[in-house]
């Protein structure tokens, strides 16, 4: 199967989620070593020299470690040179493994190679590595009841579990994303079909 070029640098956790990428795009694929990029300097200075000249796609697994893990590269990569693509919520065992992992979701490296371009079509990412943009604002969101709302927490899950999405999304990523996945009369639209019914 051809490979999708990515002229981004795609950042992953693992050694094997970075076999698995290789597998699917062609590009130049960085791999944490997991919490290892908490104190590898050199690693750090990569990541950030690659999302200075070319922009980085962040693409951790969808569990709390990810989460953790892409928290970091956020606090020392500027937003504006970072593509955050999110792997959905599968719940399954990856085939090297004994045992699920601890909350029993399958990482970038167990995700279907369908699942994975998804994932950076939803983020936005073309074949060729551009980026799309689109306006749907932090007053959308507010409008929507996504935030500032008694219930937003819940309708957050709502729209994430309809597009596919991890249930461990901030408001600002799920923002970030639906910014990419969705024009805003689609978003507007989606909206009121979720809540008003």
């Amino acid at each position: 199967m051809e490979k999708l070029k990515i002229k981004q640098a795609v950042i992953v956790e693992g050694k094997y989620d970075k076999v698995k990428l290789d597998s699917i795009i062609d590009g130049v694929i960085i791999c944490t070593n997991g919490y290892g990029v908490f104190t590898d300097t050199e690693k750090s200075e990569l990541i950030k020299l690659y999302a200075q000249k070319t922009g980085i796609i962040v693409m951790t697994d969808s569990d709390a470690a990810g989460v953790q893990i892409r928290n970091y590269i956020k606090g020392i990569v500027p937003p504006s040179q970072i593509t955050n693509a999110y792997i959905p919520d599968v719940f399954g065992k990856e085939s090297r493994k004994s045992i699920p992992s601890s909350e029993g979701k399958l990482g970038v490296e167990g995700i279907g190679r369908q699942l994975i371009i998804k994932a950076l079509e939803n983020a936005g990412v073309t074949a060729c590595g551009d980026i799309k943009k689109d306006v749907i604002a932090h007053l959308d969101f507010y409008e929507s009841g996504l935030i500032g709302g008694h219930n937003s927490s819940e309708l957050r899950k709502r729209l994430q579990k309809h597009l596919g999405l991890p249930e461990r999304m901030s408001s600002s990523a799920l923002l970030d994303t639906v910014n990419v996945i969705l024009t805003k009369e689609q978003f507007l639209q989606l909206t009121h079909d979720l809540f008003e019914n």
